[in-house]
């Protein structure tokens, strides 16, 4: 008799994605650092021969648990080592203890390495982005020192409606409904591949709270995730509760995939945009006005925002009314002056000229 239905599902994402790890890694046409082609047949490893390391970020709920135990036990059949990381932020009493917790139980899945990471969450953008940076800065730094080749993270399908459903709130454009990517962050050990993946996004939370239930899997449920006072928790038990009242079943899943189709189209305009800007240079490198003006809304507003962000302005502090107010630059100029932008940037317009630069 096979596994239950919630593990067997939650092991055939993992499975999938540690498949496109090691596809990655045999792929490498060059040979980066710390890392050597595997023989015919067999596993890419690191430089001192031993099998590529995939951390999973577990957190002590139920989603990251199942993850954890997914990639426990998937990991080792295909020749890859499997670790884990937690990390303390430190903002409820005794968050060091639950994480001690969180460490014991991913020794228990026979995780190898398994860290408990303490950082220290700063106040810029909101306290969750906050957390959220500290997290991945910690994430990173791990992967760094122990060579990792990818880390997993627990997002489920759930998450991503939330997300889409943010996004849309905020109206932040098309890029913004495309919530999480299956593949992001920077390059891992392979130099190609990027590092963070997450191969839930076609799990629904039922599902991995299911499969620790029938694994007898201790979850730790985060308080934080019922507090009101965050717009992603009053969203979870209050926003799409009422959506799915008011249009019945399968909202989740429909926002879910508007993420994949909204990412594909944002995918085309950018890859459009950076195109298309190397025409919009004069020689001395300085964006034309009127050739700007020329391209379509959605192509020249993603030039703009290329542009911004190469002057230095944040890209996570950068949000569409600023581009609107550099395009107005563009399309409405009526000598009006410098727009100060995130990051100490300023854009202005000078004959015929958009300067963009650090002020």
């Amino acid at each position: 008799m096979g596994p239950h239905p919630a593990v067997a599902a939650i092991r055939l994402a993992v499975r999938r994605v540690l498949h496109d790890v090691l596809t990655d890694l045999a792929d490498l046409t060059d040979r980066p650092a710390g890392l050597t082609r595997a023989p015919s047949g067999g596993t890419p490893g690191t430089a001192d021969g031993s099998p590529p390391l995939v951390l999973v970020a577990c957190s002590g709920g139920a989603d990251s648990m199942a993850l954890a135990s997914a990639l426990a036990f998937e990991a080792p059949k295909l020749g890859i080592r499997a670790g884990g990381i937690t990390v303390d932020h430190g903002l409820q009493a005794g968050s060091d203890l639950r994480a001690a917790e969180v460490v014991t139980r991913m020794t228990a899945l026979r995780l190898d390495p398994v860290e408990s990471v303490a950082v220290r969450v700063g106040r810029d953008g909101g306290p969750e982005a906050a957390a959220r940076d500290a997290r991945y800065a910690a994430l990173d730094e791990a992967a760094d020192r122990l060579g990792a080749a990818a880390v997993l993270l627990g997002h489920t399908r759930d998450d991503q409606a939330e997300t889409v459903l943010l996004g849309l709130a905020r109206g932040s454009g098309i890029r913004s409904l495309s919530g999480m990517p299956e593949v992001s962050g920077g390059p891992g050990v392979s130099g190609r591949s990027h590092r963070y993946r997450r191969p839930f996004l076609q799990v629904d939370r039922q599902t991995a709270r299911k499969a620790c239930m029938v694994q007898s899997l201790a979850v730790w449920d985060d308080p934080h995730n019922i507090d009101p006072a965050y717009t992603r928790s009053r969203l979870r038990h209050e926003g799409l509760p009422a959506l799915e009242k008011a249009l019945g079943k399968g909202v989740v899943e429909a926002l879910a995939r508007t993420a994949q189709l909204s990412r594909d189209d944002a995918d085309a305009l950018d890859a459009w945009a950076a195109e298309a800007e190397t025409g919009v240079r004069d020689e001395d490198g300085r964006l034309e006005c009127a050739k700007l003006y020329a391209l379509p809304p959605a192509v020249r507003r993603r030039v703009l925002r290329r542009a911004v962000v190469a002057a230095g302005s944040p890209a996570g502090s950068l949000f569409a009314r600023h581009i609107e107010e550099v395009d107005r630059l563009i399309t409405g100029w009526r000598g009006q002056g410098a727009i100060n932008l995130p990051g100490r940037v300023e854009a202005q317009r000078q004959g015929g000229r958009l300067v963009i630069r650090q002020g």
